[in-house]
Order: C-alpha cells, then structure tokens, then sequence
C-alpha cells in the first residue's frame, strides 16, 4: 500500500473551503419551488452542514439559521408525496439535528411532528390498502427516499413510542410476507410492479426485487434492526429482520474477491435462481456491498448473531480490498460514491468486532484528498453533491460521530 498523502488538517481545511464556497443559499428556480424543501438537492440538504459545523464550534449558527430559514421559507409540504427527503418530514429532520441539548426548534418542531405522524399514517393506510387488493408496491411506498422506511427512520428520532411509529414497523413486517407475483407464483412482499428507474419498461414488465439500500429491501432491515436495538419492536420484528436476512443469503454470491449481491433481479431470475449479474458492480452506499454490509451488521447487532456479523463484516472488508470493485468508484458524492463508501465503512467500523475495517479508513480519507478543492460545476446538494462531500471531510477529519447525526438519513446510524 502507497504511503498516505492527505492529513487530517487537510481534510479539516477542505471542508472549510467547501462550507465557504456554500456560504449563502441561492432562490429555488421558479419552475421548482419545493427544491429548497429537499434533502437531497435543496437547501434543507446543504443545511445539514452548517449545522454540523455550528454544533462542532466551525460554523456559527446565525449561517445555519440562514440555511434552515431558506429550506423552510416556502409552504412546506405534507402532502402524500412528502418523504424523509422532501417536504415536512425533511425539515423535520434538520431541525432535530440542529436541536441538540439546547432545544433549538421545538416549537417548530412540535408543529412539523403532527404533521409527520398524520402522514405516516396515511401513508400506512394507502399501503395496506395496497396489499390488501394483492398489488404490487413501488418504490414509493417503503424505500428510504421516498417511502415509509424513511419517514420511520424520523420517526424512531422523534416519536419511538408512538402510533405512528408502531404502524410503520408493522407495515414493514407486513411487506415480508410473499404476494402473487405477476406469473400466480409466490414473490416477496417487496417485488415492485416497475423497474429500477420507477419506469415501466419492456425488461422489466414483470417487475423486480431490489437489493439497494437506498430503494431495495435492505433499508427496511436497516429500520427494522435500528428499531430492535433500541427497544421499539412490533408483532412479527425478529421474524421479518430473520426473513430478509435469509433472503440476502439465498442471493450472496461467491468470488475469489469476496462475497457480493445482485443489485435487483427479475422475475426470470428468480424463478431461475441466479442472478443474470455477472460480478459486483459498483461499491457504495445506495447499491452494492457497503450498503448490505451494514444493514446486515446491523441485523446481526439486534438479534445477537455474532456469527452473521462477522460475515457481513468480512464481506465489506473484502470489498475495500479488491481494487476492481473500488476502482468503480469514480464519483465522489454520498449517494453512489466515495463520501458515502467512507461514512458507510466508519459506522461500520465503530461496531466492528476487529479493527481490520477501521485500518481501511485512513486509506479511503486519503482518496477523499483528490477532492479536496469544492467543484463549482458540481451540484451543491448533499446527495451528490458539494454539501455531502464537505460532511464526509468533516467525518475523516475529526474521526468522531457527527455531532448532528445529520447520517441517521442514510439510515446508517
């Protein structure tokens, strides 16, 4: 291994020039009011880094004023269509990570909260009506960006012993038990009815089974597991955690490079059982071995299987360690990048039962160095853009948990 080039200086010092170059919010175009509402591109996403840095001392709380105030300026939305990424739930989120001890927010707070928990319920509502006609859900309806994995990951923060969160996690066991697939054979509860892109198109007619973190199964494990190591169970919890866990073994596949997963299969697949995926694609967060690793981890963690940890542990491992997969990392924001394989890989490390994953760190911090200067031309959201970059630095920087827990909307903490 090549010696290491960046320091923790530097990486402290880029996240600096990358907050300065995202000093001041600018107005959401004309044709998209709702995008300062938005985590994933909008204000309320750039938002979370500020606030990181004000709670840290690097950043003063008059500029995350500034940025909370524009991503709620506008009606914010709790309509049907509003997610832990867009609308009430987003600024939810924002304000409990700018809350801290001193209770920033809460009479904000307090208001947003009803309208989260009436949302989720309808949300509920929808979905069981769903299933109760023998359909097919989507993506929309339980994934961490758009669905009720996400708006229950707010939930769990905000309101654990609540009715609304209570019917999340019974929705979500709910989704463990097999439909009619589109053949009249048995498919898991959540086969979607479209394709990848929430398109309909020819190959996919049939639908899918995703294993993506951030539209696949995976993410509610992740809920589900979060949930149970907290204390927040339902009817059925260890069963659905123990179903999808299974489910991620029947399709783990094996190479001289380490395990990996399928990113989605078809319907043909499964009836065929084996992926038409040749090798493991890219390695990151929404898809790929880092987001499954950790989601397995943390299913292992709440049902106390030592043995099933130290798998998905070895798994992720494996994969840092083969340079074909990292060398499919060409991108370096949080969603499918190098910001979100680091933060993924240092909460993975923190419950690691060996240091062997907290070695790695160093290695991907100094792969964070060739970005170092913030891109113009590059978006300015968190997703995949500058904020989520600058929130990665300040992580490899400090090498502590964000203060904020601004990750909890990635679902791996």
């Amino acid at each position: 291994m090549s010696a290491l080039t960046t320091t923790r200086p530097d990486l402290a010092d880029a996240a600096d020039q990358y907050a300065a170059h995202l000093a001041s919010p600018e107005p959401s175009p004309t044709d998209q009011p709702w995008l300062a509402q938005a985590l994933n591109q909008g204000a309320a996403g750039t938002a979370l880094l500020h606030i990181e840095r004000a709670h840290s001392g690097q950043g003063s709380w008059r500029q995350a004023h500034t940025w909370i105030s524009h991503a709620a300026s506008g009606e914010v939305s709790a309509s049907h269509t509003a997610s832990l990424y867009l609308g009430a739930p987003a600024i939810a989120f924002v304000l409990d990570t700018a809350g801290g001890p001193q209770g920033r927010y809460q009479n904000g707070l307090a208001d947003v909260d009803r309208h989260v928990a009436s949302l989720a319920h309808q949300r509920v509502d929808s979905a069981l009506a769903r299933a109760e006609r023998g359909e097919l859900p989507g993506f929309h309806e339980y994934d961490v960006f758009f669905g009720l994995t996400g708006i229950g990951a707010l939930l769990l923060r905000r309101d654990p012993g609540g009715s609304a969160m209570e019917r999340v996690l019974t929705y979500l066991v709910s989704l463990t038990r097999p439909l009619p697939g589109p053949d009249n054979r048995g498919v898991p509860g959540w086969w979607v009815g479209h394709d990848p892109h929430r398109r309909e198109s020819p190959q996919f007619r049939t639908g899918h089974g995703n294993f993506g973190f951030a539209h696949g199964i995976t993410g509610p494990l992740a809920l589900l597991s979060h949930a149970a190591r907290r204390g927040v169970m339902v009817d059925g919890h260890f069963n659905a955690i123990h179903c999808i866990t299974a489910w991620l073994d029947e399709w783990r596949q094996e190479s001289d490079e380490g395990p990996w997963w399928p990113e989605w299969i078809t319907l043909a697949e499964l009836r065929a059982h084996r992926p038409n995926q040749l090798g493991p694609n890219r390695p990151s967060w929404c898809y790929g071995t880092p987001g499954i690793a950790r989601a397995g981890q943390l299913a292992a963690l709440a049902t106390t299987d030592p043995d099933l940890q130290r798998s998905y542990e070895q798994a992720l491992l494996r994969c840092l360690h083969d340079p074909a997969q990292q060398a499919k990392i060409t991108d370096p924001g949080i969603c499918h990048g190098l910001s979100g394989l680091y933060q993924t890989t240092w909460r993975t490390a923190q419950d690691a039962t060996e240091p062997a994953l907290a070695a790695c760190l160093p290695a991907l911090a100094d792969r964070l160095g060739q970005y170092l200067i913030p891109n113009a031309a590059r978006d300015s959201g968190f997703l995949e853009g500058n904020a989520g970059i600058a929130l990665a630095l300040t992580t490899a920087a400090s090498d502590t948990a964000p203060t904020s827990g601004w990750d909890r909307c990635l679902l791996i903490s």
